[in-house]
């Protein structure tokens, strides 16, 4: 909800999203994000803005981040945790719009509808394969692995190997790693650092946290860290994994713990910001705990989900949590 209308990487850069506060008289940002200026200033917020702004919250609007863990939920409920890849893409097809799917998991679907299997439906024409969407989907396999990341990213490899391939997987599989060992790392640096363990040490999304961590550990600042990343990753797009893996790890660093600071910070590094902002809190919301959210990001929630997951529309956000901890 807070990074959502700005989520267009390529024209919400880091500096635009911070003009756009300043504009705003929102710098430091604090609370979700504030409508347009008077004008509205030259900014091309998305068409959701009016559902995800502050003053304008009134349960969450739907979102296709959403809708993923609410599936991944559905998928454990149904099938345990001995699910088979053909069964994700079964909830898929039996609960999801195809036209409520983008880029990895709208070519999956498609080679579904068409009678592909898994990998194939992952890897036929399909030019997103190391894109985000994976890793959105994650968060729920670590949610229900509590202290055991090893047991997380097995879950979430065998959901994100029926849309994604390579750093696809991979970060899907340190974002569940990542949730699961918050449970019991004394801060966010080493819940990073043992989600790091479940992924190839060589792969390239390994190797961008790595150095996101060694600059933090060097002093260097959360900006001056960003633009190193952005150099690093140059010529990748805005929805591929590693550039926001990098974006993720400096909130999570660089927020210390504190839930606000860290979903913040991370919105404000841009990319997928919605997806970014998401992953960030659900790590640090474990850490920090439900006493630990302020409650002006709760409150206008009114414990309330949009989803165009069929059968889930209008579902209470404390039920679903209460699901989720049974399985866990």
């Amino acid at each position: 909800m807070l990074g959502k209308p700005v989520e267009r990487g390529d024209y919400w850069t880091r500096d635009r999203i911070d003009r756009y506060l300043r504009a705003t008289g929102a710098l430091p940002l604090a609370d979700y994000l504030p409508g347009p200026p008077a004008g509205g200033g030259g900014f091309e917020l998305r068409p959701e803005w009016r559902e995800c702004v502050r003053g304008r919250v009134h349960g969450s609007c739907r979102d296709d981040d959403v809708d993923y863990a609410i599936l991944a939920l559905h998928l454990l409920e149904t099938y345990g945790f001995a699910f088979t890849t053909g069964q994700v893409g079964e909830v898929w097809l039996l609960r999801l719009p195809y036209l409520q799917t983008f880029t990895a998991e709208r070519a999956a679907y498609r080679n579904l509808a068409n009678g592909l299997v898994p990998p194939a439906t992952a890897t036929h024409e399909n030019p997103h394969q190391e894109w985000i969407g994976a890793l959105i989907r994650a968060d729920v396999f670590g949610w229900t692995s509590p202290g055991d990341p090893g047991r997380a990213a097995s879950l979430a490899r065998r959901d994100a190997v029926l849309s994604h391939t390579g750093n696809g997987v991979y970060a899907a599989m340190w974002a569940a790693a990542l949730v699961a060992a918050a449970f019991t790392a004394p801060g966010p640096r080493a819940a990073v650092e043992t989600a790091l363990e479940q992924v190839p040490a060589g792969c390239r999304l390994a190797r961008t946290v790595r150095h996101m961590v060694a600059l933090h550990d060097a002093g260097v600042t959360w900006s001056d860290a960003l633009a190193e990343a952005e150099r690093e990753t140059a010529g990748l797009h805005w929805i591929h994994a590693v550039p926001n893996a990098a974006v993720i790890t400096a909130g999570l660093l660089y927020g210390g713990g504190d839930f606000t600071r860290t979903i913040t910070l991370t919105v404000r590094g841009g990319l997928d910001t919605d997806s970014n902002g998401a992953t960030a809190g659900s790590v640090a919301g474990v850490l920090c705990g439900a006493s630990g959210i302020p409650r002006h990001w709760t409150d206008p929630l009114e414990d309330r989900v949009r989803s165009a997951v069929f059968g889930f529309d209008g579902a209470r956000i404390g039920d679903l949590a209460e699901r989720t901890l049974a399985l866990s």
